[in-house]
């Protein structure tokens, strides 16, 4: 961890953030608290059905055949699909009750294979020889280079998520807030949904899981949350793809993925990134810090802040490159969401865990190459060929 010491030479203060924190702490907080809080609870009194909207259910296949019907169907089955005339009130094969056919799209039934493709001169698969690590070691790259990689990604999603709209005759303008999120997200990983366990969602190899049990604001949250974690293990593979020039292949993404979660370090700069990207696109007093909170005292304070440090760089270009479409119409809806949502009082606390400290270009740099290097130092190879069956299957 020493050699992590060294960033300190190259963090840099952000000091209109440093100052907009240090205002929260004058008697005015008081008066916007109450404010926010009487707001939310009239949007709340105006919106009583609110958690209706949340009863969406996950879709699973079943072998049923669609009804041959010598009439136009008018209701269909949510589980298997098959369609009915007006008359029908449940599949007979599901055993669940029949939904009435409209033109509006169901965003959370689009399946979409995102398939982000970084395809390089070399096919390694196996990325772990010496000469690798001697290239990894001397690291050739460069900001310029760090640009076009995450221009790549947002360049692939976005064609992505053109062909989503095309292909299901979608009319993006028509879509709630939480639709609109979950199809940006479409356009990068899986999106599954769960219904157990305490966890509001997790990301797993090429997937989000999301509790749809949420309120459609935490879901939206959550999901910016998750994506964050998706985009710095995205960039991470294709930067070592480019050092390396080899096509992204499930070997190098699994090593990268252990080089990740392997490491309590990198865990907790992961976990600020996805905070702090989460944390701009929620309502002024509703951030949330909890799960980078509950492993930083497994480093000590020095650590925790160079940790703090290297997210907050992180996910100040992850920003950028999610504002590209969650502009400021798109929080604008997202703050509605929020409004109409949420009873709660506002807790600016939260706020305190906000850093204002980033890193040069050059210290930035300095960072990727020790997570790097230090990862394929200490492979476990039991473990990534683990996670190279689960990329895999």
């Amino acid at each position: 961890m020493s050699e992590y010491d060294l960033l300190r030479d190259f963090v840099e203060r952000d000091s209109e953030k440093s100052k907009l924190l240090k205002s929260l702490k004058q008697p005015i907080m008081r008066e916007v608290n109450a404010s926010i809080l009487n707001t939310r609870t009239d949007a709340k009194l105006k919106d009583i059905e609110y958690d209706k909207i949340l009863m969406a259910q996950k879709m699973e296949v079943c072998e049923c055949n669609d009804s041959m019907m010598d009439i136009a169907p008018s209701k269909y089955c949510p589980k298997c699909g098959s369609q009915f005339s007006e008359e029908e009130n449940f599949c007979p094969e599901c055993l669940v009750t029949l939904k009435a056919i409209t033109d509006t799209v169901d965003i959370k039934r689009i399946e979409f294979n995102p398939n982000l493709e970084y395809v390089r001169k070399n096919s390694q698969d196996n990325i772990l020889t010496q000469e690798n690590i001697n290239l990894i070691n001397e690291f050739d790259f460069n900001m310029d280079d760090f640009n076009k990689v995450t221009h790549s990604i947002k360049a692939q999603a976005f064609r992505n998520l053109d062909s989503l709209i095309k292909n299901n005759g979608i009319d993006l303008y028509e879509l709630d807030v939480l639709d609109k999120v979950i199809l940006f997200a479409k356009s990068f990983v899986f999106v599954e949904y769960k219904s157990y366990g305490g966890q509001l969602g997790y990301f797993e190899f090429d997937k989000i899981y999301v509790d749809d049990r949420q309120r459609n604001s935490l879901q939206i949250t959550t999901l910016i949350h998750e994506l964050t974690h998706f985009l710095i293990k995205e960039i991470l593979t294709r930067i070592v793809c480019l050092i390396l020039d080899c096509t992204k292949n499930s070997h190098v993404e699994s090593v990268i993925t252990y080089i990740l979660t392997s490491s309590v370090f990198n865990n907790l700069i992961d976990e600020y990134a996805a905070h702090s990207v989460e944390g701009r696109f929620t309502i002024f007093g509703y951030q949330d810090y909890s799960s980078f909170l509950a492993l930083q005292d497994d480093l000590d304070g020095e650590h925790v802040d160079i940790a703090k440090t290297i997210g907050n760089t992180f996910s100040i270009y992850i920003k950028e490159l999610m504002e590209g479409f969650l502009d400021w119409d798109l929080r604008k809806e997202i703050k509605d969401q929020f409004l109409a949502d949420t009873i709660e009082r506002p807790n600016y606390s939260q706020l305190s865990f906000e850093s204002c400290n980033k890193l040069s270009d050059e210290g930035f740099l300095k960072a990727i190459w020790l997570i790097l290097t230090d990862g394929f130092e200490n492979i476990d190879m039991e473990v990534v060929n683990r996670y190279m069956e689960e990329y895999g299957s």
